[in-house]
């Protein structure tokens, strides 16, 4: 019924998007008669005429893309029934507990989530082909009850037709998100339609939010409400653990062109190591803030709302929930497989690619510590030896102070212990006496070869002064580290592993018109950077283009590094000098016309000038 109510909304409120636009191009053709009584006939074609186009073209290309597109299936590993027989039948149960038609198709996909689609015909009123979506990460973490109160909630979108009339829902959001994208942000028509479809968003999120309590029913009633209860307590603390998996254990070894042979097994490993620090996020309340633009009630909502449901009288499947498929493992591997784009990444297990990444992100910020220390010395190679030969010429100091704010020389020397420990792990590695090992229950540990953690940080104390830097060096031999191993791989700081942290169209490099990319570590100069009319528009299209590593390959890239210094002569429009560390300077001019990729792109990059500067 809900699923008819919602349908029945999105016609309506289409309905009332085309209303809207005939009535805004009606008072536009009147606003056009009015101004033919003001001013001459040309100059009121030439106002009017050049909006209506662009508003009923806008529309028009909007409706045909609506009427002729479908919704993309969703990527994921499908899994036939001989494939896994048990997940196939426990589906069928449960459907036929919901009372609807089974899935065409079930598929493994990498999220901590399971949905279902349908790509009904003639806008939903005959059904269509239907898919099932099962988080892999589900299957790691859940029970089988966990996981078939999971499924019966999406069976439940189906049985209220929430899937068979998406279609008409669909089709309206994006005839007027298409309208609304196509449409200058200068054309007053705009600005109505964009106000209509925050109302559009807002009512048909109500029905969305009622449609998946309809399905949490389905739930309760078909898994029983403990199943339903505890499979929504488990969500927040399992995404949690995912985020934490891929930012802590995977992120940084693949930014270092490396890969885990058995990415999806290594979450699993880690759920087994950290039991407890799981019990204890699926004890905490789930959120229960909620917004009128959220398509899914709160948690805590849904949870309430399950409590005084009767329970189901079954017994109870404490299994894992990966025990409905044959082989796990050989699942996510397969999944790897035809999912994961590896590349040119060395493909390691999991104690050498965790050590392989910690021991790359070592060196990459001892290069900037080396490509310091050759600045400061006039070399052009530089390594820890080079750093070394600072220390019984009373130069440490010197070099360091740039490093530590409001320190004096003196203190800098001693403080710099700190990175001196991170160039002695790098001569460690290098000369095969050390190595990072990998835990999946704690922070990896530095250690010798015997796998007992090696101390360096005293070590690094003895080597920032001149009295006893000659026991450090002794120490370093009885442990096999050979000072001259930690060298300079990279002359000039890269931009692996950069984020766009803000985009400025139209802005003038040394006099010459060019858009400019902010990343986390340096500027992105692109040259001839095309009409000046669509600055916003050109940004996002070159920053959703590649990755910003990419981007800084293809176009001059300077990194921060590299600037000695910067002098802001204006703030609006900026107008600034940026001095380099050899002596050059560049220019970097904002024009009144430049566009930004957000709002706050200008006042990012005043902070970094001033950070440069600082």
């Amino acid at each position: 019924m809900i699923g008819a109510v919602r349908a029945l909304v999105s016609v309506v409120m289409l309905a009332g998007f085309y209303v809207v636009a005939l009535v805004q191009l009606a008072a536009l053709v009147v606003i056009g008669f009015l101004v033919h009584d003001w001013v001459s006939g040309l100059a009121a074609v030439k106002l009017v005429v050049p909006v209506l186009i662009a508003s009923i073209g806008a529309l028009a290309v909007a409706m045909w893309r609506a009427i002729r597109d479908k919704p993309e299936l969703d990527e994921g590993v499908p899994l036939t029934e001989a494939e896994a027989p048990e997940l196939w039948a426990t589906v069928r149960e449960l459907a036929a507990a919901v009372r609807t038609r089974m899935p065409d198709e079930i598929r493994l996909v990498p999220e901590v989530n399971a949905a279902v689609s349908e790509h009904p015909r003639l806008l939903g009123l005959l059904g269509g082909r239907r898919y099932l979506y099962i988080g892999l990460p589900l299957l790691q973490a859940m029970t089988v009850d966990q996981l078939r109160a999971v499924i019966a909630h999406e069976l439940g979108h189906y049985s209220g037709m929430h899937t068979q009339l998406a279609g008409v829902a669909y089709r309206g959001r994006l005839t007027i998100a298409g309208t609304i994208g196509r449409l200058s942000t200068y054309n007053p028509l705009g600005w109505v339609f964009r106000g209509y479809a925050r109302l559009y968003r807002l009512l048909d999120n109500v029905v969305s939010r009622r449609q998946e309590l309809e399905a949490d029913r389905a739930a309760v009633r078909v898994a029983g409400r403990t199943a339903a209860m505890s499979a929504l307590r488990e969500l927040p603390g399992l995404s949690a653990a995912w985020g934490f998996f891929f930012q802590r254990y995977v992120e940084l070894g693949w930014t270092a062109r490396f890969a885990p042979d058995d990415l999806f097994g290594g979450f699993g490993a880690l759920l087994d190591a950290r039991t407890d620090e799981l019990a204890a996020l699926r004890e905490r309340e789930p959120e229960d803030r909620s917004s009128a633009w959220d398509t899914h009630p709160p948690l805590g909502a849904r949870v309430a709302a399950m409590a005084d449901a009767p329970e189901v009288d079954r017994a109870a499947d404490t299994r894992k929930a990966g025990a409905l498929l044959p082989d796990l493992r050989a699942t996510g591997m397969r999944m790897q497989e035809q999912l994961v784009d590896i590349a040119d990444r060395q493909v390691l297990p999991w104690p050498d690619f965790t050590a392989a990444a910690i021991a790359s992100a070592d060196q990459r910020q001892a290069d900037a510590l080396f490509r310091a220390a050759a600045r400061s010395t006039g070399t052009a190679q530089a390594g820890l030896e080079t750093v070394l030969g600072l220390v019984p010429e009373g130069k440490l100091g010197d070099f360091a102070a740039p490093f530590f704010e409001n320190a004096t020389k003196r203190e800098a020397a001693v403080q710099f212990a700190g990175p001196m420990t991170l160039l002695l792990r790098v001569a460690a590695v290098r000369s095969g006496a050390g190595r990072w090992q990998h835990s999946w229950s704690e922070p990896a540990v530095f250690t010798g070869n015997d796998g007992q953690p090696l101390g360096l940080r005293e070590i690094a104390e003895l080597a920032v002064s001149p009295d006893t830097l000659g026991e450090a060096r002794k120490r370093l031999a009885d442990l096999g580290i050979d000072p001259a191993a930690a060298a300079m791989v990279d002359e000039r700081a890269t931009a692996r592993g950069a984020q766009v942290i803000a985009a400025m169209a139209n802005v003038k490099i040394d006099d010459v018109a060019h858009d400019l990319l902010l990343l986390n570590n340096g500027f992105v100069f692109v040259s001839n950077p095309g009409d000046v009319d669509k600055g916003r528009e050109r940004l996002r299209a070159l920053v959703g283009s590649a990755p910003a590593e990419a981007l800084a390959e293809r176009h001059r890239f300077l990194p921060y590094e590299e600037i000695a210094s910067t002098t802001i002569e204006k703030r609006t429009p900026i107008r600034a000098t940026l001095t380099l560390h050899d002596g050059r300077q560049i220019t970097l001019r904002e024009k009144w016309d430049g566009e930004d990729l957000e709002r706050n792109s200008r006042e990012t990059l005043t902070e970094v000038l001033n950070e440069l500067n600082g």
